[in-house]
């Protein structure tokens, strides 16, 4: 099944939170990302699904967010996505460090890049890595962070496994990953010529514990298919090549998504790049007002009624 585009890398990862609020004001104000969707988790639509990214919503940009405010907190272990990293320019490390320092900030280095690792409110694991040259890449800029110090979409995830074997045949077989570098038990894999979203890191941590859903955990990882053709080819292959079969395709109104289990027990998802954020509202206007799928419309008085008041 052919497509004209062959796009590939990270979609968007998607995970835990607890306050609404609070992670509202560290994603928006700390990190100075863009909230470019409010709506609610389709299959709980008691809670929010927050959505940030750059100004347009770029695949390989958006992380989300579900805050069960009462959710319990999650355990580190194998069989999750351990740390979502952020790029930035190089030169911003130093304002970084400075804004961060109350944040559990380390700094250190992998793959001869500078890397700050830092939690969020709730503990989810973060990172922003240095990248020489990216200065002049267009960024969002909300008055928070400067322009010139602002997050430029993903660099990697990190994902902890017991073994990387299949997963990284995954990987390169499906999703347009090659590996490129190993250091310790880490095996670093990236998609050629995409440079926002183009990694993941596969570290093998055989005898650990395996990872508790919770509060500061990541839910899902996304990997972009172009279009539904692209979509569908990906999951022929997850089945002929790797025996893996997938939920059918789930309309999530800013992207159409499969999910399946990779042989790590991590939760892959393929979502489409296509139609967009601003499929429901103006690009200048994302994230202004709740949005809700046709299918909740009817309800909205009531989801509003139940959903936290936000500042």
């Amino acid at each position: 099944m052919a497509t004209s585009n062959t796009t590939h890398g990270i979609h968007h990862v998607t995970a835990i939170a607890g306050s609404a609020q609070r992670n509202l004001d560290f994603y928006t104000r700390i990190l100075g990302l863009r909230l470019v969707k409010k709506t609610v988790n389709f299959d709980d639509p008691g809670a929010y699904h927050f959505y940030y990214g750059d100004e347009a919503g770029s695949p390989g940009t958006i992380l989300t967010f579900f805050p069960w405010e009462h959710a319990a907190e999650g355990r580190a272990g194998a069989g999750e996505l351990q740390e979502t990293s952020f790029r930035i320019p190089q030169s911003a490390i130093g304002y970084w460090t400075a804004r961060l320092v109350n944040h559990r900030l380390e700094r250190t280095s992998r793959f001869g890049e500078t890397v700050l690792t830092f939690r969020d409110p709730d503990g989810q694991r973060l990172a922003l890595v240095g990248v020489p040259g990216i200065e002049a890449e267009p960024a969002w800029n909300n008055g928070e962070v400067p322009v010139e110090n602002a997050i430029r979409g993903f660099h990697s995830v990190s994902l902890m496994l017991d073994k990387t074997e299949a997963t990284g045949a995954i990987l390169t077989d499906v999703f347009g990953f090659r590996e490129v570098a190993k250091e310790g038990n880490t095996t670093r894999y990236q998609v050629e010529g995409t440079s926002i979203g183009g990694i993941v890191d596969l570290q093998a941590v055989g005898g650990f514990l395996p990872a508790r859903l919770g509060r500061g955990s990541v839910h899902h990882l996304a990997f972009r298919a172009a279009d539904d053709a692209a979509e569908m080819e990906m999951v022929r292959k997850l089945a002929a090549n790797h025996g893996l079969r997938t939920t059918e395709q789930k309309n999530r109104d800013y992207f159409r998504s499969v999910y399946f289990r990779e042989p790590g027990h991590v939760l892959f998802e393929i979502a489409t790049d296509i139609p967009g954020f601003a499929v429901d509202e103006p690009a200048d206007q994302l994230g202004a007002a709740l949005k809700l799928p046709a299918f909740l419309e009817g309800h909205r008085q009531q989801i509003e009624a139940t959903l936290p008041v936000l500042a």
